[in-house]
């Protein structure tokens, strides 16, 4: 992608907020009484015209549009934290990861797995890097950010089976990079999220997560609660890509119900570890987030829930597009960070 354009495109969202919405078709987007940023609602309208011009989504062109998005608006690099590659030892590979190693370091703060969105299908290590890296440095802990396989090279359980694989790793490796020895926390975006959820219920059993951090997940393949229907045609995540996702990650024959798949309708969930549930208005996921944050109240597990009514599915991987994005991951770094020191 060229400086160019990238240029443009953020002096296209440097205007005005009655100029955006006017760009926009002229009156601001509202559903349940919340009102759409306005920058993302510019983008969507444009990725409307986008996709009324061409044809169905491919999955050349559903990662390259990812990658384009981190690059447009992953945001500044954030200073004080060093990053080097890891690989976790799979069942039968070795998974990259990338660590994210603050200066200032917090002997007393759990490390972090996270998983990063796409459907299972696209995203990278870009997609939170932003993220990872506010949280390190706000929580003088590491992190370690997974590059899961994606299908439909390698389709479920692959995914989930690195995801696994890289929390053991990090339980068994915190204390050699200055975290407390034996325990980790796991969190994630999206489809991020459904592995955290699921690690964190799989891990009970065994060596229990010290925190799970949830933002907008992917909790239950076969929900059809109204926010699916209120937000399916908002940008970025549609019903029809939503749709294409879940072709590309299941196998044929896979049962979209089973608790690997939909986290979310595992019946117990006591003595899962503190959660800290963040979801985004304009989202088709909204409401099985925040169903999932009661099912947790109510079985006795520590919740504190945060819905950011102005922003749409995916802002983690695109702080850099708006002010209130950027506001959002920083308000995640801070309270994720709090509760790693186990200020929860």
């Amino acid at each position: 992608m060229s400086w160019l354009r990238k240029a443009l495109v953020h002096l296209a969202l440097a205007r005005s907020d009655e100029a955006l919405i006017k760009a926009s078709g002229g009156e601001a987007r509202t559903v349940r009484g919340m009102t759409l940023d306005p920058r993302f609602q510019f983008l969507e309208a444009q990725a409307r015209k986008r996709a009324s011009a061409g044809g169905e989504a491919t999955l050349a062109a559903a990662r390259a549009q990812t990658e384009a998005l981190n690059t447009l608006f992953g945001g500044a690099r954030v200073r004080d934290v060093r990053v080097e590659k890891a690989y976790v030892t799979g069942r039968s590979h070795s998974v990259p990861g990338r660590l994210y190693l603050p200066t200032v370091r917090n002997n007393s703060a759990v490390m972090l797995t996270y998983y990063h969105f796409g459907g299972g299908v696209v995203g990278s290590l870009n997609s939170c890097h932003r993220l990872c890296a506010l949280i390190a440095k706000e929580a003088g802990a590491p992190v370690l950010s997974v590059d899961y396989r994606l299908a439909p090279e390698h389709p479920f359980p692959a995914g989930l089976e690195d995801a696994l694989a890289a929390y053991h790793w990090t339980v068994e490796n915190a204390a050699r990079y200055g975290a407390p020895g034996g325990r980790a926390a796991v969190g994630g975006d999206s489809m991020g999220g459904n592995f955290a959820a699921f690690v964190a219920q799989e891990a009970r059993r065994t060596k229990p997560a010290a925190l799970q951090l949830l933002i907008y997940p992917a909790l239950d393949m076969v929900s059809d609660t109204p926010s699916m229907h209120d937000f399916a045609d908002a940008f970025p995540l549609t019903a029809p890509i939503l749709d294409f996702f879940m072709k590309t990650y299941l196998p044929e024959g896979a049962d979209p119900s089973d608790a690997r798949i939909s986290p979310g309708r595992t019946q117990n969930l006591s003595r899962l570890p503190p959660a800290l549930v963040y979801t985004a208005g304009f989202d088709m996921l909204l409401d099985q987030g925040e169903a999932y944050a009661d099912r947790l109240s109510e079985a006795g597990v520590a919740v504190k829930r945060t819905r950011f009514d102005t922003l749409p599915h995916g802002f983690v991987a695109m702080p850099g597009a708006a002010p209130a994005a950027e506001a959002a991951i920083r308000q995640i770094a801070r309270e994720t960070a709090a509760a790693l020191k186990g200020q929860m």
